[in-house]
């Protein structure tokens, strides 16, 4: 037999449309959806706008389909997506007069736009705990490494010493207010849309303050064409997620310099190491170059969910609905990925702290400390004392010295050919200067490298991070408290 063409749905958008987003739905949705049917039902019982009996037997066949499971969803070829695919298990279980009142004041619009925020928020409490956790251990680490001392790098070239917890004080500051863009995101999506119904809301008198409570919603989405039309809880993800990456992918970068054998600064622990089929001696750091290429995967998926909400009507569109799940709640999954991996990897980091010493004084760094000294000793302007330390190093340079070879007797002649006149200044200021501690510990303001200074930056971090955790309990509390009140008005209505 022919078939016909014009029934729903098209073999080809029933095999890359309606089953894919079949089990996402089914991954992402079930349990949001149950929730949301619940409470549902809870509301119109409480407007009056359904019968105890009603509210029962609705009740009753959602508890049923939770008991026979997700898996006994099947979906079959013209059963559109997962909410028609409860819908004829309710009505199929509580009977056509009861079954089909769920849907009363309600629509897939404002139902489906609820399940994503509903879906969201474990994915973002998630990768909050897990960025929380990254910071926890870089925060150990740093306090581990007040006095390893370090060459920081300006344009890629040693710039002045410095040390690894100044360093990753730095990075830990940025992470700081990446969880805050993270809870940004979070405090945006946790509004309800419930009560928009397909755009203009409903006549029915429902409360929709009441259907938020009981999902944990912070507060309603007060814009019916805001609640149907409104992307920004997505892109303020995508938002976070791509800053969030650009400061890791930063980070390891340094690191996998770090880790050659040219610079020697770290060691990978050998549970992160591959070695080559070929070559015995090679000790590849895989780990990190894993780490960078899902770090640009978690990029390419914040883009994209910017992208497919880019140029789309102010409404309801498939753009922002079943065809973004795989950019939204993939990227998310994959930031917990590299968070908890990145956690692991430092956790079981090695610092090479003799050899790092050794280059704290490579490429000069030190002489900017050097001038500043012909300026505070000898009162020299300071343009003069750039350009004798200046002429210095690249006599040092020419003649192939290294830093430690520097003397004094060197400086007070160039200082004669540059401004005409020998300095004031004693060999031990000029040693004192030079040497890269002396030039760390000098570092005293606040967010300097000296490790006084950068315990107190530590210290301040450490409270931030303190009161993030705070925010994580609180919230997830809040999700708690919203959880049980529903239980306990389904289990009232049960009773009744």
């Amino acid at each position: 037999m022919a078939r016909d063409d014009s029934a729903f749905p098209h073999p080809l958008y029933d095999k890359y449309v309606l089953q894919p987003f079949f089990e996402d739905a089914k991954t992402y949705y079930y349990a949001p959806m149950l929730a949301a049917n619940r409470a549902h039902v809870v509301m119109l019982r409480r407007c009056e706008i359904i019968t105890d009996e009603n509210a029962s037997a609705l009740l009753a066949a959602l508890e049923e389909i939770e008991t026979l499971g997700v898996d006994e969803l099947l979906r079959n070829s013209g059963v559109e997506d997962l909410f028609f695919a409860i819908e004829n298990k309710l009505i199929e279980s509580a009977g056509a007069a009861y079954g089909g009142n769920l849907q009363l004041a309600r629509s897939r619009n404002d139902l489906g736009y609820a399940l994503t925020r509903l879906a969201l928020r474990p994915l973002l409490l998630g990768a909050m705990d897990d960025l929380l956790h990254l910071r926890i251990t870089l925060l150990h680490f740093a306090r581990e490494h007040l006095q390893t001392l370090m060459p920081g790098y300006t344009h890629t070239q040693p710039a002045q010493p410095t040390t690894m917890a100044h360093y990753i004080a730095g990075a830990l500051a940025g992470l700081g207010r990446d969880l805050s863009r993270l809870r940004f995101a979070y405090e945006t999506n946790n509004q309800s849309p419930l009560g928009a119904a397909a755009l203009t809301g409903t006549a029915f008198p429902i409360d929709r303050r009441l259907s938020a409570r009981l999902l944990g919603f912070d507060e309603i989405q007060l814009s019916t064409y805001d609640s149907i039309g409104a992307s920004d809880n997505l892109t303020d993800v995508a938002g976070a997620l791509s800053t969030l990456g650009v400061n890791l992918s930063r980070f390891t970068r340094d690191m996998l310099f770090w880790a050659t054998q040219e610079s020697g600064s770290i060691g990978i622990h050998d549970s992160f190491i591959q070695i080559s089929s070929i070559m015995p001696q090679k000790r590849n750091p895989v780990v990190l170059e894993h780490l960078r290429a899902r770090i640009s995967r978690m990029l390419a998926l914040a883009q994209g969910i910017v992208l497919q909400c880019h140029n789309i009507p102010f409404g309801d569109t498939q753009d922002i609905e079943d065809e973004i799940c795989p950019l939204l709640f993939g990227s998310l999954q994959t930031a917990q990925e590299i968070l908890q991996l990145y956690a692991a990897v430092i956790d079981t980091l090695h610092v090479n702290v003799d050899h790092l010493r050794e280059r704290a004084n490579s490429g000069f760094t030190t002489v900017t400390e050097l001038a500043d000294t012909l300026v505070r000793d000898c009162g020299l302007p300071f343009r003069q004392a750039h350009s004798v330390v200046s002429a210095l190093v690249s006599h040092a340079v020419e003649t192939q010295l290294a830093p430690e070879t520097l003397t004094l007797e060197m400086l007070n002649r160039i200082a004669a050919e540059r401004i005409g006149k020998t300095l004031s200044l004693s060999e031990e200021a000029f040693n004192h200067a030079l040497d890269p501690q002396a030039f760390v510990d000098a570092r005293l303001l606040p967010g300097g490298a000296a490790p006084s200074a950068t315990a107190k930056v530590l210290a301040t971090q450490g409270d931030q991070i303190d009161a993030d955790r705070l925010w994580l309990a609180n919230a997830r509390e809040s999700l708690s408290q919203a959880d049980q009140e529903l239980h306990e008005a389904v289990r009232n209505l049960q009773l009744k």
